[in-house]
């Protein structure tokens, strides 16, 4: 979210200084005494407010606070939806409610910068698209889409998860593999002969030992 957050104000304020677009309460901002002051031989405008307010007063497109609303908010937005699962497919109104409250705060800031004087609807309107777009854009490097069957948890989770699987497995894996090892090499030493075990000697059979035996006693 704060990541969504920083890319969209370093966004926005690339793009107002430069549009530089005047404020709808500008005039008040370059002639605060509300008398215009036009010099010159074209008619020029000779502001006589101070710098430092007709230099915000250029700064109207986009709307900073709406983009960054959106940003944070949008970002919320979309993690509340893959939390809740809003788009299982079951048609759950409520869950529809609390992924649109964010987005409705939003739009009242937006709504605020245009009542207050300070920004035009364009800019506003501008503004949100940015702030919707960055935050859809960086959700998507941490977190499935909502709508997806994993979409209620980050990558990095299902990922440690999947390791973690696969470690379990392979060491199952060779445990079984071991264990049919030491069956095997226990077999080849040993061979059941009624209620005893006795040796099995690889290069001949019982037989012909114990013929080799009796031939040595003659």
């Amino acid at each position: 979210l704060l990541y969504a957050v920083l890319i969209t104000g370093v966004i926005t304020d690339a793009i107002k200084n430069a549009t530089g677009r005047p404020r709808p309460n500008f005039f008040w901002r370059c002639f605060p005494d509300g008398v215009p002051n036009y010099g010159g031989h074209w008619g020029d405008v000779v502001c006589h407010g101070k710098d430092s307010e007709v230099r915000e007063g250029h700064k109207s497109f986009p709307s900073g606070h709406t983009s960054w609303s959106f940003a944070g908010l949008g970002f919320l937005s979309l993690y509340l939806s893959g939390k809740i699962k809003a788009f299982d497919g079951r048609g759950h109104v409520a869950k529809l409610c609390i992924v649109l409250l964010p987005l409705l705060v939003a739009s009242l800031v937006g709504v605020s910068r245009v009542s207050d004087y300070w920004h035009h609807w364009q800019d506003v309107f501008a503004g949100g698209m940015i702030g919707l777009v960055v935050a859809t854009l960086c959700y998507l490097q941490f977190f499935p889409p909502p709508h997806y069957d994993d979409g209620w948890g980050p990558y990095a989770y299902f990922r440690a998860r999947e390791e973690s699987h696969s470690n379990n497995m392979g060491h199952s894996r060779n445990s079984v593999n071991a264990l049919e090892m030491e069956i095997h090499s226990v077999n080849q030493r040993t061979e059941p002969n009624g209620d005893a075990f006795l040796p099995v000697y690889a290069n001949s059979p019982p037989s012909s030992t114990l013929d080799e035996m009796e031939s040595g006693r003659r």
